[in-house]
């Protein structure tokens, strides 16, 4: 009980999902929290950006899309837009790397589909206390990898693409990698184009690269073979 006498105040929780089924399933399960509520839900980002308006929700639980409604690009704007909203992304993608790219957006936490259920509700909450929240089996295989790989890489020089680049240089690679070129990318971004071009060069020169062609080749390939084979 609260020091008023009622119950406590809940945390209002908006769903962004655009699959009708996931979506009722999350939110029939977070309602059934004691400490928990389901203020709106939405099937895509500008009605998710309405819901937020609408139900003020303390934390936004989003699935990660690339490209159309591209969740890292909605990710970083509301961290400026709204910078006490907290948000956990959810997603079947796997890879570390995905999880590097929705905390340095500034998501609040990455969990995984394939969680057990009531991983969601500890996650929500680890969020809650400030904490931030990467999925156990994710943390656990980044760790393992880590023993046997980062002393390898210390010695050759030879660390991954995510190690080197910064966010927003990652996130530029990641356009690319999807087929947006310069222009379509600072478009996304609400950045100039020249800022995106010096993005472009560092990336080039920290992967060792000579060419933009080069560089395309290389986000396109990093892409097909990180994302592409989670979908479906």
């Amino acid at each position: 009980m609260s020091a008023s006498g009622k119950d406590p105040v809940k945390t209002r929780i908006l769903i962004l999902e655009e699959h009708p089924l996931l979506r009722y399933g999350i939110r029939d399960y977070l309602n059934c929290q004691p400490d928990m509520i389901v203020c709106g839900d939405a099937d895509n980002i500008r009605d998710a950006r309405n819901k937020i308006a609408e139900c003020k929700p303390h934390l936004l639980l989003t699935a990660f899309r690339l490209g159309a409604g591209d969740t890292l690009e909605f990710v970083q704007a509301l961290r400026v837009e709204k910078p006490g909203l907290l948000i956990l992304v959810y997603s079947a993608f796997k890879e570390g790397v995905f999880a590097q790219w929705a905390l340095r957006a500034g998501a609040n936490g990455y969990l995984l589909k394939t969680a057990a259920k009531e991983e969601l509700p500890i996650a929500i909450r680890g969020v809650l206390l400030g904490q931030i929240y990467v999925s156990r089996d994710l943390a656990m295989r980044a760790f393992q990898k880590s023993l046997g790989t980062s002393e390898q890489n210390r010695v050759s020089g030879n660390l991954p693409v995510v190690d080197n680049l910064s966010g927003r240089e990652m996130h530029v690679f990641l356009l690319l990698g999807s087929g947006l070129d310069t222009k379509k990318i600072a478009h996304s971004l609400r950045l100039r184009r020249k800022t995106i071009e010096t993005h472009r060069e560092n990336i080039k020169h920290k992967c060792g690269l000579n060419s933009g062609e080069q560089l395309v080749e290389r986000a396109i390939k990093f892409v097909e073979e990180n994302f592409q084979p989670q979908q479906g």
